[in-house]
């Protein structure tokens, strides 16, 4: 069975890169798992990317040795449980802010006894390289299981969730966080406000033994993250690649302002 080379990356302690893909386009996603990511995420949360394309574009992804993981809608049992039964490696689970929903979401990855995942499927296993009575018996240890803090509440809380067992690494959502920390006038956070809530995160991680994870919004910012002890980062996305790309260009030849247009 094909092995979870992030997740041994992570588990050893060694940073692991990859990028987010918001077009879901089959050819540029193709052009980004062969380029040399360690992994790819399928955004299926902020984007109406289907879950047959992305049951498609996971295999895809997988057949290029690179990674495939999903952003699920949100924290629930069905979406969790779709996603990799149409073959991700893994899932980002968007807005956990309490132990028990992190107990949720592990449960929801793993196989009974240790879990409630339900037994079905068969698209995972191809992808894994794996019959499926291989994959049942072995998938949990492939399965590779992002939780994200994004709101304040969970960065309060930070020890106690990063602390369930089962969860490989935390990413931060840094749009969502800093919304969350607004004030009641909708003023946004000071910056030292959020490079506190960032730092109690990452120190977080560490005592609790999990990868820490930030979205990097360009390379160069990915650079300062692994330098500062992040180890699961996304650089930019698929979507930023294209429009920062051409409004560079049309910068260049003093058609535009260079100033893209995606968010990550």
């Amino acid at each position: 069975m094909r092995p979870n080379h992030t997740k041994a990356l992570l588990a050893a302690g060694k940073p692991a890169l990859g990028t987010w893909l918001s077009m879901c386009n089959p050819l540029g996603t193709r052009m980004l798992a062969g380029a040399g990511w360690n992994w790819l995420t399928l955004d299926l949360e902020h984007t109406g990317t289907s879950w047959e394309t992305a049951a498609h574009l996971c295999g895809l992804i997988a057949d290029q040795d690179c990674i495939p993981l999903i952003r699920v809608p949100c924290n629930r049992h069905d979406h969790i449980k779709r996603a990799l039964d149409i073959g991700a490696f893994g899932v980002v689970v968007p807005m956990v802010n309490s132990v028990e929903e992190a107990k949720q979401a592990v449960a929801a990855c793993k196989y009974p006894p240790i879990g409630n995942r339900s037994v079905g499927g068969s698209q995972h296993a191809m992808h894994f390289k794996a019959r499926p009575a291989e994959y049942f018996q072995k998938a949990d240890d492939g399965i590779l299981v992002v939780l994200q803090c994004e709101h304040i509440d969970a960065v309060r809380n930070a020890d106690a969730i990063f602390g369930v067992e089962g969860i490989d690494a935390i990413f931060v959502g840094p749009n969502d966080l800093a919304a969350s920390m607004r004030g009641p006038d909708g003023s946004a956070p000071t910056a030292e406000a959020t490079a506190k809530a960032h730092a109690d995160i990452l120190a977080a991680c560490q005592r609790q033994k999990v990868a820490p994870g930030f979205h990097a919004m360009n390379h160069h910012e990915a650079v300062k993250l692994l330098s500062d002890g992040w180890k699961f980062v996304a650089v930019a996305s698929d979507l930023r690649f294209l429009g920062d790309g051409a409004s560079e260009a049309l910068k260049t030849v003093g058609l535009g302002t260079g100033e893209g247009m995606a968010r990550y």
